[in-house]
């Protein structure tokens, strides 16, 4: 039985993963030319905030009680975005940090002369 959960959620997480287009676009600003593109992604997050305000007071004045659900999508895809911010700028400082290091390392290397012996 724990089997068969964890193949269902495997499959779900490489479906929502794969399909879903914020994960789409949440994996593409992972990416080393994608980090300076996670502060402006940012602003996504207030068009789902907008969605979800719309929806919650739609469902409130009553509306169909599925729209509670595409509230709980609307946050949560605010909230990816929302986190994504600080962690693109995290990730990026850590690679910039990586590439002057491993500059300086090259420059080095370039400067000291080969010696044969």
């Amino acid at each position: 039985m724990i089997r068969l959960l964890w193949a269902l959620s495997v499959r779900t997480r490489y479906f929502l993963r794969r399909y879903m287009p914020t994960n789409i676009l949440l994996d593409a600003i992972r990416t080393r030319r994608g980090l300076k593109w996670g502060i402006p992604a940012m602003l996504l997050a207030a068009p789902y905030l907008m969605a979800a305000s719309c929806c919650s007071n739609l469902a409130s004045d009553g509306g169909p009680g599925w729209l509670n659900l595409l509230v709980l999508l609307f946050v949560w895809n605010a909230m990816k975005f929302i986190v994504m911010g600080p962690i693109s700028l995290a990730l990026l400082m850590r690679v910039r940090g990586r590439e002057a290091i491993a500059l300086r390392a090259g420059t080095r290397a370039r400067l000291v002369p080969f010696r044969r012996e």
